[in-house]
């Protein structure tokens, strides 16, 4: 399906991967008929109303709703052709505080948009994992891994409906709201800077890789896949470095829940992973869909039987890199500490 000429919906659309997403289809794709920002907060929702005036974006449309509730879910998916799942709680040691809130929303939430989906005329649905979702240590990764399952099983469950569900999982997003670099760059100015452990290493993509990404998936997904981005991962350290060389360290040992290497594919998904050139895709381990990939003539190659996708065994971006990237597309006026 094209994306000019659809009406797309988006869950958790005020969210940081939310707002990227919005101004990318808004400007890049002006021809788009609809463009749903689902969400339940209506403060958010009033904010990006103030930059985006209906007279010049007539297309974009504002929804208020939670994804816990179906009935509401039913009525925003009407007249909607694709799906993009980004709503889902996320902060790691609250999930491991209140693990039944984060299943509602993250599994029974996701279970609901599935069943809204496939009982309205929506063709493609592209859900946003995690790579805590690869053999996960946390409550927010058990979830995150829950829905990445329901997705994938929906297209054996849908009948001969004609809609496809896939998944996008990446990394730690740059920047985005609650993430370790505004916090560090805040930090620094007190001049100590707070490491959960000196080995730790995490995946890193920018909000515009991971919105290219998604809008990569929704043109080229069959569905079934789960799709990991080929990105490069940072120590801590040399992030501390990059943000505040002259700042103390200060080590608090792990927080509830905590990694300290991520994984985007694990030894036991090495298998079923195919090699699409820019990305990567777990494919379901029954080989109907790699068989389909092959029907279809589609480029990729196996990879090796026991491979895995690790942030420690990883392209590792320096601290003089990150200073690059991080006033380059995070702050403007970041200077290190």
């Amino acid at each position: 399906m094209e994306i000019e000429n659809s009406k797309i919906l988006i869950t958790g659309g005020t969210g940081s991967f939310g707002r990227s997403f919005v101004n990318h289809i808004v400007h890049n794709f002006p021809s788009v008929k609809r463009l749903v920002v689902f969400s339940r907060d209506e403060l958010k929702q009033f904010e990006m109303q103030q930059l985006y005036p209906e007279e010049k974006f007539p297309q974009l449309r504002f929804f208020l709703g939670d994804i816990r509730d179906q009935n509401r879910l039913k009525t925003a998916l009407n007249d909607i052709d694709i799906v993009i799942h980004a709503a889902a709680l996320k902060h790691v040691p609250i999930g491991e505080y209140n693990p039944i809130e984060f299943i509602k929303t993250n599994v029974i939430g996701s279970e609901n948009l599935a069943i809204a989906c496939m009982n309205s005329n929506v063709k493609k649905v592209i859900a946003l994992s995690t790579d805590k979702a690869c053999s996960p240590v946390n409550l927010y990764g058990a979830s995150k891994l829950c829905a990445d399952k329901l997705f994938v099983a929906s297209n054996n469950t849908k009948g001969f409906k004609n809609i496809k569900f896939s998944v996008v999982r990446y990394g730690n997003v740059m920047g985005s709201r609650g993430s370790v670099i505004p916090f560090f760059i805040n930090k620094a100015k007190t001049g100590i800077l707070p490491i959960t452990d000196k080995s730790m290493t995490r995946f890193n993509i920018i909000l515009d890789e991971a919105v290219e990404m998604v809008v990569w998936a929704l043109k080229n997904c069959l569905g079934g896949e789960i799709f990991v981005p080929k990105i490069p991962s940072y120590r801590i350290l040399d992030l501390a470095e990059a943000i505040g060389p002259s700042c103390r360290h200060e080590y608090i040992g792990l927080r509830p829940g905590e990694k300290i290497h991520e994984e985007m594919i694990s030894k036991s998904d090495g298998p079923s992973t195919i090699d699409l050139g820019k990305y990567y895709a777990i494919l379901p381990s029954d080989q109907k869909l790699l068989k389909l990939y092959e029907e279809k003539n589609i480029n990729f190659s196996k990879v090796e039987s026991n491979f895995y996708l690790d942030s420690k065994n990883n392209d590792l971006i320096s601290p003089q890199d990150l200073r690059k990237i991080i006033k380059l597309k995070i702050d403007k006026n970041f200077k290190p500490i």
